[in-house]
């Protein structure tokens, strides 16, 4: 006998169908694992782009060579994006593997220890998209109080790579603040979830 998709057991305790539930399950994973990968090609781009960014000008019989490694919240962006990309290709297998075996809930210790893991990444990610993000800024505008002038005027195709750069690492900050509140949804309804079956038993 059932009411509102509710089943009433022989013991009158109500049992809720969980098929619908199952599908939700199975359609947060599918988002998670599509913003893993997202995330791991993306910040490979990042990596790529920076790192590989370079300009020789000449000024006056000198040549002078600008790359990343000239400002070191570059280094900081391209160092912080190659781990972002190894660690979410390595979620990737995992949800890949786990959507095979169809096993789509976590026990508590691995639920932790992702969660943990996409906290450090995204606070990683803003911090060396921050950081960059204004060294660029100088670079662009300059600072007249400091006498610093505009790098960019001189490096423009540097420069614009570089801003390339920071705006794949932007789209990579974003998807890891998403992914890090999936990873936490999925962390704390396992709790709610002991809760309710504890109730059901009274």
């Amino acid at each position: 006998m059932s009411y509102l998709g509710v089943g009433v057991s022989p013991g009158n305790v109500a049992v809720h169908h969980g098929s619908d539930m199952k599908v939700f399950d199975r359609r947060v994973k599918l988002g998670e694992l599509i913003l893993r990968c997202v995330i791991c090609v993306l910040a490979l781009v990042t990596a790529v782009l920076v790192g590989t960014d370079t300009q020789v000008k000449k000024i006056f019989s000198m040549e002078k060579k600008a790359q990343f490694t000239d400002m070191k919240a570059l280094v900081f962006l391209v160092v912080a994006n190659g781990i972002a990309a190894a660690y979410s290709g390595v979620h990737v297998l995992r949800c890949i593997v786990s959507m095979v075996r169809g096993s789509v809930l976590f026990n508590k210790p691995l639920a932790w220890a992702i969660f943990s893991g996409d906290q450090m990444m995204t606070y990683l990610c803003l911090a060396a998209t921050a950081s960059a993000t204004q060294g660029s800024l100088f670079a662009k505008l300059g600072e007249p109080a400091l006498q610093w002038m505009k790098i960019c005027n001189m490096y423009g195709k540097f420069c614009n790579q570089i801003g390339e750069g920071i705006a794949s690492a932007v789209l990579v900050s974003l998807s890891m603040v998403i992914l890090s509140a999936i990873s936490a949804f999925s962390l704390f309804r396992l709790y709610g979830e002991n809760k309710a079956k504890n109730n059901a038993r009274w």
